[in-house]
């Protein structure tokens, strides 16, 4: 009789986990909280499936491997650039020991018209660059772990315009003062520079004129994901890019996608960058650490109706002046459960309607995304994996050739 019961339990199980998930279920509760979407928010949609490998991959090695010293040709020896000083981070608490990572993602890398990159780029040319970097990351991570959702986020805004090509980091000059380090998206906001910086001047002395810092850029990005999550955020990335030379302020309007944006607008921005709804609904989990301006989000607590928590809204109105302003925009945490790690907690907060941006709520507007947010709160691991392959896919965008790009000496210059 008792085992009769555990099966007639398995089953009752079984059929409603079926009922949740099923193709046309629209998600609406979520740990006893009712979503609340209007039905006529939701389209039949169908569910989109991983993209198959479209290019072979040579065996790629292990991201956190040092690879034992290569004899290669000499370089003429060139002094490194300065290191910009590091300025004084906000401070944080002591970040935890990092635990033993799991075996890393390595997915192949997507397809692109560029020049192929490749897993272990610089095994040969530069062995130690991707521990470099790596160091370098953690040293300043564990200082701050704010810098490290800077150099997440960098690594995102790079590729966005003008491609994964390190045009983010230019200064500006005589013959263009307005490089896309001084567009609205990213100043002041945009934080970590200092950090590749030290990753450069470290990379010039050991390999001249090697490692590019388009791949600096995105490997720190990597690095910090890895840092911030304990270890569960693990993944390879290929490598090969070249730098570009162009750079223009007017370009982060028109490409980077802000977070007044309604679930439309954000398509239509990630997919004229080849990435898709879940690339969108993924990344977006980055907002899971790191800071934002009031400015960013204070339409959605000054003028009622809002769909934001009506709780953490009155929290935020307490720390966020009524008409913030360059002189008076102070910033608040973007996660307010686990601001400094790299977790899963950004679609719980999405569900309960915590979060701070339109292009937040959004995400409950569709039921195809509304889905995936469940989806990404509720199964443990998914979101982590599905993370990996985004940034892999994402740091494929644009990718410059020889032709049009160049190996920086310093990152902030054009030769």
């Amino acid at each position: 009789m008792a085992k009769l019961c555990v099966l007639i339990l398995f089953a009752l199980l079984g059929s409603t986990a079926a009922q949740f998930f099923r193709k046309d279920a629209t998600p609406t509760h979520f740990d006893g909280l009712s979503l609340d979407v209007a039905p006529g928010a939701y389209t039949s949609e169908t569910q989109e499936s991983s993209p198959p490998a479209t290019s072979p991959v040579d065996s790629p090695p292990q991201p956190y491997t040092s690879y034992p010293p290569v004899p290669s040709p000499p370089t003429p020896s060139q002094a490194p650039p300065a290191a910009s000083p590091v300025g004084s981070p906000q401070p944080y608490s002591s970040y935890p020991p990092v635990p033993s990572p799991p075996t890393p993602i390595q997915a192949p890398p997507p397809s692109s018209p560029g020049p192929k990159l490749r897993y272990g780029f610089y095994r040969y040319s530069c062995p130690r660059a991707e521990q470099i970097v790596r160091d370098t990351v953690r040293n300043a991570t564990s200082r701050n772990p704010g810098i490290g959702a800077g150099l997440i986020r960098m690594a995102f805004h790079d590729c966005f315009v003008q491609g994964c090509d390190a045009s983010v980091l230019l200064d500006p000059t005589p013959a263009n003062p307005r490089p896309e380090k001084l567009g609205p998206p990213n100043f002041p906001s945009l934080r970590g520079f200092e950090v590749i910086d030290a990753a450069k001047a470290k990379l010039e002395a050991a390999c001249p004129g090697v490692v590019s810092c388009a791949d600096i850029v995105q490997y720190a990005g990597r690095d910090a994901s890895f840092f911030l999550s304990n270890g569960t955020i693990n993944y390879g990335l290929p490598g090969g890019r070249f730098d570009g030379r162009i750079s223009f302020e007017n370009e982060t309007l028109a490409f980077l996608p802000p977070p007044s944006f309604n679930l439309t607008e954000l398509i239509d921005s990630f997919k004229v960058k080849g990435l898709n709804v879940d690339d969108l609904v993924v990344l977006s989990g980055s907002h899971t650490v790191g800071r934002s301006h009031c400015s960013s989000f204070s339409d959605r607590i000054s003028t009622p109706p809002s769909n934001m928590d009506p709780g953490l809204a009155t929290v935020l109105k307490r720390q966020c002046p009524a008409n913030p302003n360059l002189t008076n925009d102070p910033t608040v945490v973007q996660d307010i459960v686990t601001p400094t790690k790299m977790d899963n907690q950004y679609y719980k907060n999405v569900l309960r309607r915590k979060v701070l941006f339109t292009s937040d709520a959004a995400l409950l507007t569709s039921r195809r995304t509304a889905r995936k947010v469940v989806e990404n709160a509720v199964v443990r691991g998914r979101w982590e994996r599905k993370f990996a392959r985004a940034m892999v896919k994402m740091a494929a965008i644009e990718i410059k050739t020889a032709a049009n790009g160049e190996i920086r000496r310093n990152c902030r210059i054009v030769n």
